[in-house]
């Protein structure tokens, strides 16, 4: 089964360009383009990954984090959130909202391509199954 990485942004070029790069990675891609549209799309689709960019037109990407981790069925999912602003204050906020990381943009796609690895084999580390 492959990966289910739920894209959060609000420019549709740059999630195009997600979208693209990580079907190549080998993962199932869902959009959302803004915060709301992407809180329904993590609870009904329980995705592996969200990338979420932190700027968004109705509910930022910090608060989108918040909201998620504090209901139990989202908890868990992991969030990196994505900015182009070069903001130490942001990147401290999006800790404080318990994202996996942030990211400025532009990142190399072999950098998240690793990150992602290590997070699938932290998840089936966690797995009941496993």
């Amino acid at each position: 089964m492959n990966p289910k990485v739920l894209i959060v942004d609000d420019e549709p070029e740059f999630a195009e360009l997600l979208e693209f790069n990580l079907r190549k990675q080998g993962c199932d891609t869902i959009r959302a383009e803004n915060g709301i549209q992407g809180l329904r799309l993590a609870r009904a689709e329980m995705p592996d990954v969200i990338l979420l960019d932190i700027l968004l037109p109705d509910l930022d990407g910090l608060s989108v984090c918040d909201i998620l981790q504090s209901q139990p069925s989202t908890r868990g999912l992991p969030v990196f959130m994505l900015s182009a602003l070069d903001e130490t204050t942001r990147a401290a906020e999006a800790v404080a909202a318990n994202s996996n990381c942030i990211s400025q943009n532009p990142w190399t796609w072999h950098c998240l391509g690793a990150t992602f690895a290590v997070q699938r084999r932290h998840a089936r580390n966690l797995s009941p199954l496993h």
